[in-house]
């Protein structure tokens, strides 16, 4: 199973010639070469992780893709046609297996209202969390994608949720916001905290890959 890194909070999954499109939104480019996509995983509705005209292109590109993410994620995305998924959900879609976890956003600021979030278990080996610091309980996770930065995270949670997965290795994500210098700051603490559990930390930038 092959991991790319795009700009920002999205990925893609390919796996036995099929791909998994997760989180594509307005900070990350436009992408190409999609046309072997089975589906389009989104954590929640905030527009760093989808916007109409990335779901339009990936449409345009791939008809009939189904598209899956939690009821905000439904109620804000009215004009499509969108699958609820919930936390402890288990989906199917060949050949991928897709287990869905945590339920909530990250507290921005007790004046800005919490709204859904869900993070995605692949194949039992990738977990990427949206906006969230939940972990997949019981899980033995072979990659985590760990968030960098965003107006939700202090790096010391960032640090304290790769300690708790415990992963053989870890990436950075969630990193638009951030200064070239911050984000290499970011991932120096989520480097230490990987290693602490024996891992792997991996420097990805846009388009980088990695194998798993």
């Amino acid at each position: 199973m092959r991991v790319t890194k795009h700009e920002h909070a999205c990925l893609t999954v390919e796996d036995s010639g099929r791909m998994l499109i997760i989180d594509p939104g307005a900070f990350t480019n436009p992408l190409i070469d999609i046309s072997r996509a089975v589906g389009v995983i989104i954590t929640h509705e905030h527009p760093d992780h989808w916007t109409p005209d990335q779901l339009d292109r990936i449409i345009k590109a791939v008809p009939g893709i189904p598209i899956y993410g939690p009821q905000g994620l439904a109620d804000a995305a009215a004009g499509y046609d969108v699958t609820v998924v919930a936390p402890g959900d288990t989906l199917e879609l060949e050949p991928f297996t897709l287990k869905f976890f945590g339920g909530t956003h990250a507290v921005i600021h007790e004046s800005i209202p919490v709204i859904d979030n869900v993070g995605v278990l692949v194949n039992d080996a990738l977990y990427y969390p949206g906006d969230s610091f939940d972990a997949p309980k019981g899980v033995k996770v072979d990659l985590l994608a760990a968030p960098l930065g965003g107006p939700w995270l202090k790096v010391g949670e960032a640090m304290d949720f790769v300690l708790a997965v415990a992963p053989r290795m870890a990436f950075g994500t969630h990193d638009m916001t951030l200064s070239v210098i911050g984000r290499d700051m970011h991932r120096a603490r989520l480097k230490w905290a990987v290693e602490q559990g024996g891992g792997e930390f991996l420097a990805l930038d846009p388009d980088d890959s990695t194998d798993i």
